[in-house]
């Protein structure tokens, strides 16, 4: 039996969250196995939810799932948690993982940004299905996918769907380098920790994160 940690809600993951509730039981009306919701939540949340990096702060209440809900656009790790959220809404146990990447299609200004084409603490969700434990990654939406030409990542509930390796075109994409393991809850003091290290001008006076510097 999994452990009763990755059913229940957390501040971040707020899978009691009324919105968040409704969502989720919108998104998987109809359906009956746990793999069918599952890879409902997964398509809706890919692609209701824009991707963006560019956010203006990292505060905890940014990686609230219901706070995600109402943004409409953010980056990764909040998408993530979203997808964790729905599927205890309705049951699936979950959890989220984070990775370290390149990501050799990273626009100028996300580059910029980085300070390279190294992308810390990339979020995906962990869902137990079936009996088993299976990682998806619904940060990049679809239309973003189109736009850059990078095939969007699919999910069946089977296999685990993590990363973009290669775009449309065949050229290499991403790649994983550091695995950081999963967790029931956001793990936030270890991402900031871990973006102090990786990207120290955004603790500088005026950067992202100064008010933890």
């Amino acid at each position: 039996m999994v452990d009763e940690v990755y059913l229940r809600p957390t501040w971040t993951i707020d899978s009691d969250h009324p919105e968040v509730v409704t969502y989720a039981e919108t998104i998987t009306q109809g359906l009956t196995t746990p793999r069918e919701k599952a890879v409902a939540l997964y398509y809706a949340v890919r692609d209701l939810v824009m991707y963006d990096m560019m956010v203006e702060h990292f505060s905890r209440e940014v990686f609230k799932a219901s706070q995600c809900l109402h943004a409409k656009r953010t980056f990764c790790i909040p998408k993530a948690v979203l997808l964790a959220a729905c599927a205890r809404a309705v049951g699936i146990p979950s959890r989220l993982g984070f990775a370290d990447v390149t990501n050799h299609l990273a626009t100028p200004k996300m580059l910029e940004m980085l300070g390279g084409d190294y992308f810390a603490f990339h979020g995906y969700t962990d869902l137990y299905i079936d009996g088993k434990w299976v990682k998806a990654t619904p940060a990049f939406n679809e239309r973003l996918c189109r736009f850059f030409k990078i095939k969007p990542l699919e999910f069946d509930g089977r296999s685990d769907s993590v990363f973009h390796e290669f775009s449309a075109d065949g050229n290499k994409h991403m790649e994983y380098l550091h695995d950081h393991g999963t967790f029931a809850d956001m793990p936030y003091e270890l991402m900031i920790e871990t973006f102090r290290k990786h990207y120290p001008h955004w603790f500088q006076a005026g950067g992202s994160l100064a008010k933890w510097a």
